[in-house]
């Protein structure tokens, strides 16, 4: 099947050809003509997929012929609500992209910045708002923001917006929002209470699962390395050294840790910086802009970009930290092995984080094979965990943990 075979008009088709996009993705397969039909979606996909075109193509077709038909109201007639402010700018780029032929207006809102500059863009009339709960909630309040004219909500990555705290604000958006609407759900991984979050905004969905729940692509090459705490930031550079890393994205549990390891592989003659929370909104685009052109080989983030970093060539990920959350392994080393691509998932694991690899195993349905060949390895570790993963139930069953 064709984004031709699919109804997509013609202006957005030229704008896909342009991009290079030729054929469209499972994910997009199954959702471009679901949406199209304007039927509520609850989608299960992992990162990576091509998610974003699959719920931007359909909603520029949907507004392009509200245009058409003459339309002429200028309020509000999309939001989508994302959980940072590194994929809401994603995601209107993609829009950018694909409606570059059509004459939609669209706004990003996010905080950390002036509200000068986005007030003035809804004054003028926008047809898509893209934004971040706290900053949107600000706006509304203010009454800058008026989402009456709503024909179309966007949920996107509603997990990540329970990790990180959001979702008492996202109910609060919600309760803001006609009733009278077609809802996008999006979600790479659906516990218990996102999923409950579904049911209670959704009406009659389509159900669209392009993988298996928290899987990992099969582009990436996943590796542990046990290592001791104190020998990470050596493993690092020692790894660093190997010039098949064209480009590494480092993920730290802490702004603190960022912050330590990009000075230390600066230090160590690496092209490096870091992002995180506390870094001003232009520092941070201006490091993604450094690492995405090629200036810098290595950025050092927290999970605050896990989902915000789009590179198609991105060729490793290394987890100096384990998340202690398994699910964020997933996004984490999603940020690889992208659009066709393949990609390496470095994970060092020291004692303290071996019970956060069994989560990990048990959420991605695998066990991580282990690299033993590098000089700090931790050989004492290895057959511990990878018996204990393998056979729980037969090798503990009623016996103390060594561990």
């Amino acid at each position: 099947m064709t984004f031709n075979d699919m109804g997509v008009i013609s202006p957005i088709l030229k704008a896909l050809q342009e991009e290079g996009y030729t054929q469209p993705t499972p994910i997009q397969e199954q959702a471009i003509p679901v949406i199209l039909s304007q039927n509520d979606i609850l989608g299960c996909a992992q990162t990576g997929t091509g998610k974003t075109a699959a719920f931007a193509i359909p909603i520029l077709q949907l507004l392009q012929a509200q245009k058409d038909a003459g339309d002429t109201n200028t309020g509000i007639k999309v939001l989508i609500l994302t959980p940072t402010r590194e994929l809401a700018i994603q995601i209107g780029e993609s829009f950018v992209a694909y409606g570059r032929h059509l004459k939609l207006k669209h706004a990003v809102i996010f905080g950390g910045v002036s509200q000068f500059h986005q007030v003035e863009a809804l004054r003028k009339g926008i047809d898509i708002v893209i934004a971040t709960p706290g900053r949107l909630l600000d706006l509304m309040n203010q009454r800058f923001v008026h989402l009456n004219s709503l024909t179309t909500f966007v949920l996107d990555e509603a997990d990540r917006m329970l990790d990180m705290g959001f979702v008492m604000d996202v109910k609060r958006i919600i309760t803001k929002l006609p009733v009278r609407r077609q809802t996008l759900f999006f979600s790479a991984t659906m516990p218990p209470i996102i999923q409950q979050l579904a049911n209670s905004i959704l009406s009659n969905p389509v159900m669209v699962k392009v993988s298996p729940v928290s899987s990992t692509a099969n582009t990436i090459d996943q590796k542990v390395y046990f290592v001791d705490k104190d020998d990470k930031k050596k493993l690092l550079v020692h790894l660093l050294q190997d010039k098949s890393i064209a480009s590494a994205l480092v993920f730290t549990r802490t702004k603190h840790g960022a912050n330590k390891i990009a000075e230390h592989l600066t230090k160590s003659g690496f092209d490096t910086q870091a992002i995180h929370g506390n870094k001003s909104q232009n520092a941070r685009q201006q490091a993604l802009q450094n690492f995405k052109n090629g200036k810098n080989r290595v950025l050092v983030a927290t999970d605050i970009a896990a989902r915000g970093i789009d590179i198609d060539e991105l060729s490793h990920v290394i987890n100096f930290e384990l998340p202690n959350i398994p699910e964020t392994y997933v996004h984490r080393i999603g940020r690889t092995g992208r659009a066709g691509f393949s990609g390496k998932a470095y994970s060092f694991c020291d004692m303290e984080e071996k019970m956060f690899l069994r989560d990990i195993h048990k959420v991605i349905g695998k066990t991580l094979p282990v690299e033993k060949e590098h000089p700090y390895a931790m050989p004492e570790v290895t057959p511990i965990i990878t018996t204990y993963v393998k056979a729980p139930s037969q090798q503990f069953r009623g016996k103390k943990r060594r561990f």
